[in-house]
């Protein structure tokens, strides 16, 4: 057997054209051979003088002597025998040469052939060969008329680009996570630092709290990183849900916080229940309704909505201006409009990467638009 597609796709190409020129061999010998012998006496008989069309009826004398009127018939009748026998003789040997010479010419096409046909899988295989973490931009980029291989290969550069940001949101998580997982251990050895220089009582009282706000951070941030890693993993349990009144209820815990910051805070839930983890689906409400809140300014908005109907959670708020080039890289790990400034109250940049991967986990997903005024408004659509 072939031990390569392009060998034998050649020995299948090759053996096709043989096969049809056999068969077109044989088709046109008993197409010649099929009433030779008729067309060749009818032939002879038109160009000898006197000659006869057919032999006259008339008794064979014994043995194998021939009557003197029906030898000229019969030396006729031999020389088309003959005649014939040595046309298709010939046409049998030219046939073989003809075949022998295609059968080489159609080797030869065969690989030309299967070269053209494996072409884009042989840019394919060089392609994948040479790519690596370092040059996940590279592309096929197949020119060619429409077809199978060429949506394969346009298939493989789609795939491409799809790895390509997977693996850039995959660094850059790694190193945000670096950077929010080393800051607090940077200002808890600041703390301790400050404090063994100075052991006044008001300066050790001040540093226990900050070493206290840092060490709440840093359980929020590991506490959403291990959320965030279990959602990623999706549901291991499935049960109905009221999510209408599993997000009142997160909406109830956070209206005083937005009456204290002079927040409108509006709801219109419609009935609705899901499939799915109460204790994830709370998370999801919880985050959402504290983005909308943290990154909100004093007189401002926020309205939920829950439409049964399409059966997704919508959030609108106000707040800065958000580029709507912008609004998808939010959705990423550590993705924040301003830098953080490591403020009372700043939330990780978890928010809304834990949102869309909860959504993801449900078989959901989730979507964000900017305001014209400012803000965000987020929509979650679940099945």
């Amino acid at each position: 057997m072939p031990s390569t597609e392009r060998a034998r796709l050649t020995a299948l190409y090759g053996g096709l054209l043989l096969l049809a020129g056999c068969v077109l061999v044989g088709v046109i010998y008993v197409l010649v051979q099929d009433g030779l012998d008729n067309r060749i006496g009818t032939a002879f008989t038109g160009v000898v003088p006197g000659g006869r069309t057919s032999p006259q009826p008339t008794a064979t004398p014994p043995g194998d002597l021939i009557p003197s009127e029906q030898a000229g018939e019969h030396a006729r009748t031999q020389v088309v025998q003959v005649v014939a026998a040595t046309t298709l003789n010939r046409l049998l040997t030219v046939s073989g040469i003809a075949l022998a010479v295609f059968a080489v010419l159609s080797v030869f096409l065969a690989w030309w052939m299967a070269g053209r046909v494996l072409r884009p899988v042989g840019l394919i295989t060089a392609t994948a060969r040479k790519l690596s973490g370092e040059n996940l931009h590279q592309r096929i980029d197949l020119e060619g008329p429409p077809g199978e291989l060429k949506q394969l290969a346009d298939t493989f550069d789609q795939m491409l680009g799809r790895i390509e940001q997977l693996v850039g949101a995959q660094r850059r998580f790694a190193a945000n996570a670096a950077h929010e997982l080393r800051t607090p251990l940077a200002v808890q050895r600041a703390a301790a630092e400050i404090g063994l220089v100075d052991p006044d009582p008001e300066r050790i009282r001040w540093i226990r709290g900050e070493l206290l706000q840092v060490a709440d951070s840093s359980e929020q941030l590991i506490d959403s990183l291990l959320l965030l890693a279990a959602t990623d993993q999706g549901l291991e349990r499935r049960e109905p849900v009221a999510f209408d009144e599993s997000v009142a209820a997160v909406a109830g815990e956070h209206r005083d916080e937005a009456g204290e910051r002079g927040i409108t805070f509006t709801t219109a839930l419609e009935p609705l229940t899901v499939e799915g983890d109460p204790v994830l689906l709370t998370h999801l409400s919880r985050n959402l309704i504290g983005n909308a809140l943290r990154y909100n300014h004093r007189d401002g908005s926020v309205h939920i909505a829950l439409v049964a109907a399409d059966r997704t959670l919508r959030i609108t708020n106000t707040g800065p201006a958000v580029p709507q080039d912008a609004v998808p890289e939010l959705f990423e790990p550590f993705r924040r409009l301003n830098e953080r400034r490591h403020a009372p109250g700043e939330g990780a940049g978890l928010g809304l990467a834990l949102v869309a991967s909860i959504a993801r986990a449900h078989g959901g997903r989730a979507t964000a638009e900017a305001n014209p005024g400012g803000g965000l408004t987020v929509t979650v659509r679940l099945p």
